[in-house]
């Protein structure tokens, strides 16, 4: 896959049930892991607090919510004077996560600029990528990938990141959506239309730009660059060219004048592009930031009790975790029931709180008359 598109017409994915136990001592099968696809460069993010859980960066599979435990048949709670229970305990629900899906490509080199400049034209003449063309604005709507080779044994990965325009670092056009992937490239190729064509001023494009990055993440405006100065071919105004040159000297940036579209001065960037990226530290990798809490408690420590008009209103995850395996149709499930809440404290904190006998205590769709 090479985008998020799918999620945007599905967001929830529920993986299947498995089967119950039946008699003759079989036990329940698991059921099939749901696997969902997602591009290489992908950041898995917890929904609430935005905390990186992963970073789908390789080949291979995480596991993001795992399945619940089975339980227990009768035959677990079988002894020498009840060889057949009529009670069993049931397995728990799997986990539940809500996550964001971040696309950050994973790229050596990102090609920068505003539209219409050549990125994609470049990108098709020095790989076997094959962008969509045109002489407009924004036929670039997704970011491209290609593999350029450079050399035996040398090539990387380039990026054909679409248009930036003025504004973008606060959501114009579709600023965020294109400024994010750059934040993984190690270089910045940054593309200029010196031709002149249509009465750009290329000085103030490439200052445009490089003021978006800085406005997005300073940290990319000061990401390696090296410039290249398109449609040289069939730049009319002299002077404008001139000084470009001038400016981008200036600033002790590599300048290399090409024509995407007739390969002029194409090999001599990819080289220097290759060289440059052999001094640069690899693509950056998010490390986890996600702890994981303990959802299911083990004591009633966690247990809210409230009361509301005589009824004693009994909360909390650790009643739930113990519900899950009780059958409350069945009377020795239902004492076992009684023995864990007893046992557990819980009886001992209504009676400090002021229950009576007779009261109703209601635990969630439970409820019944307390009895000392």
């Amino acid at each position: 896959m090479s985008t998020l598109m799918d999620f945007r017409y599905k967001r929830k994915y529920t993986a299947p049930n498995g089967a119950d136990g039946q008699g003759g001592m079989k036990k329940g099968r698991d059921a099939e892991d749901l696997i969902i696809r997602v591009p290489r460069g992908t950041v898995v993010r917890d929904r609430e607090s935005g905390a990186v859980i992963k970073d789908i960066s390789e080949d291979g599979r995480f596991v993001l919510a795992k399945g619940g435990a089975g339980g227990w048949g009768n035959k677990h709670f079988a002894t020498p004077t009840r060889q057949k229970p009529n009670f069993a305990k049931r397995g728990r629900a799997g986990q539940r996560r809500d996550v964001t899906l971040e696309l950050k490509l994973l790229a050596d080199a990102g090609l920068v600029g505003f539209p219409n400049v050549g990125k994609s034209t470049l990108l098709s003449a020095v790989s076997k990528a094959h962008p969509k063309i045109a002489d407009y604005h924004f036929t670039t709507l997704y970011p491209n990938l290609g593999v350029v080779w450079a050399a035996e044994g040398v090539s990387f990965v380039m990026a054909d990141i679409p248009g930036i325009i003025e504004g973008a670092s606060e959501g114009a056009g579709l600023g965020h959506d294109f400024l994010r992937h750059i934040e993984r490239c190690r270089l910045l190729v940054h593309m200029v239309d010196i031709s002149g064509s249509e009465g750009r001023d290329p000085v103030e494009d490439y200052e445009t730009i490089n003021r978006e990055l800085l406005l997005h993440d300073p940290e990319l405006a000061a990401r390696p660059q090296i410039v290249a100065a398109n449609k040289s071919d069939i730049a009319a105004d002299g002077e404008a060219a001139e000084r470009f040159r001038a400016h981008v000297a200036a600033q002790g940036m590599q300048l290399f004048e090409i024509s995407a579209a007739t390969g002029r001065g194409v090999r001599e960037l990819v080289m220097a592009i290759a060289g440059k990226l052999r001094e640069l530290p690899p693509i950056q990798i998010f490390e986890p930031e996600y702890t994981e809490t303990e959802e299911l408690p083990q004591t009633c420590g966690d247990v809210s009790i409230r009361e509301e008009d005589g009824v004693w209103l009994v909360e909390g995850k650790w009643l739930e975790r113990v519900m899950s395996g009780v059958n409350f149709d069945d009377a020795e499930s239902r004492m076992y029931f009684d023995r864990t809440l007893r046992s557990a404290g819980l009886f001992e904190r209504l009676e400090d709180m002021g229950i009576k006998d007779g009261d109703t205590v209601s635990i969630y769709e439970l409820e019944f008359e307390y009895r000392r």
